[in-house]
């Protein structure tokens, strides 16, 4: 499935995010611990967010493309902002309950 994600204030730029991106997500745990307790989703916690891919990237030594995909269509579009990210946060909440139940049921 995809979807599309506002990636600033003024609604004229947006990304598209798969289902694949949101596994991504899932399974390398991307969002834990990303925000702080003040909750401001800003371009403090998207570099957080980019360090912490780069150094997955480094440790798998780049053999997962799914990864890597992630990185390049995501973390690094051109229009990948903090309003961008603060939405892809949401749209991820919003479908973790599913994505666990198609974990459960490919297994």
């Amino acid at each position: 499935m995809k979807y599309t994600i506002i990636s600033n204030a003024s609604g004229t730029r947006s990304m598209d995010i798969t289902d694949e991106n949101l596994k991504v997500i899932k399974h390398y745990a991307l969002f834990n611990n990303l925000v702080d307790s003040n909750g401001i989703i800003d371009d403090t916690v998207l570099d957080k967010l980019r360090l912490n891919a780069r150094a997955l990237v480094e440790s798998t030594n780049a053999q997962d493309k799914q990864l890597m995909d992630f990185c390049f269509d995501v973390l690094y579009h051109q229009n990948m902002k903090a309003t961008a990210l603060h939405n892809l946060i949401a749209l991820y909440t919003e479908n973790v309950d599913r994505l666990s139940a198609d974990d459960e049921e490919g297994m």
